[in-house]
Order: C-alpha cells, then sequence, then structure tokens
C-alpha cells in the first residue's frame, strides 16, 4: 500500500494564499504525471493542477493564473502554490502521482487534506 503524505490545508480568507505539498515514498519510481485533484460537496472531483514527468503542466481554467504546480525529483514531491483563493476553492485536495512500472499503470491517491476559503 501505497502512502502519499499531504500537507498544508486548512482556512484561508478570501483572497489569502496557500501551499499544499505531497511526498511519494521514494520506492515510487518511474512517475509519468503528479498533481492536485479536488472535490468540493456535493461535487465531482477534478483536476486542478498536473506536471508530467517532462515538466508540461496542465491548469484547471478555474485556477489558471493563480496557482503554481511544482515538483522535486530528488525529494518526490509535488507542490501546489494557490493564490487570491475565492469560496469556489473550499473542497477536499488530494494529491496524485500517475505511471508505468512493472508493466502497469499504477494510480495512487492521497486521502485529502481539507481547505476551507471564509471570511
Amino acid at each position: 500500500q501505497v502512502q502519499l503524505v499531504e500537507s498544508g490545508g486548512g482556512l484561508v480568507q478570501p483572497g489569502g494564499s496557500l501551499k499544499l505539498s505531497c511526498r511519494a515514498p521514494q520506492s515510487v519510481h518511474s512517475i509519468y504525471s503528479r498533481g492536485w485533484y479536488r472535490q468540493a460537496l456535493g461535487k465531482e472531483r477534478e483536476m486542478v493542477a498536473v506536471i508530467r514527468n517532462d515538466g508540461v503542466i496542465d491548469y484547471a481554467d478555474s485556477v489558471s493564473g493563480r496557482a503554481i504546480v511544482s515538483k522535486d525529483d530528488f525529494e518526490n514531491t509535488v507542490d501546489l502554490q494557490m493564490n487570491n483563493l475565492n469560496l469556489d476553492d473550499t473542497a477536499l485536495y488530494y494529491c496524485n502521482y500517475k505511471g508505468w512500472e512493472q508493466g502497469k499503470w499504477y494510480d495512487y491517491w492521497g486521502q485529502g487534506t481539507q481547505v476551507t476559503v471564509s471570511s
């Protein structure tokens, strides 16, 4: 069982910023992509930001210009910096690692970290 360790969620005022961090065990190799998804109450999980191993990045339109995703290959981490937060950013945020190893795809998820934007 691969455990992704997430940190950085919490309560933030509208217009504020926060940084989410996720660390995968060093045993996770051959990463194709890593990133962040979120699920708001009553809604489906959606992609927030994903960075591929070759550095290509994809952002959701709703966070484009407000979010920066970054990775550290040595530490096996992926971070998400989000600025100018608004009420619609309130959600449970999950980190995700996808890759190909030993002849099959893997798709690992963190347990989620809550981000609440409220005044």
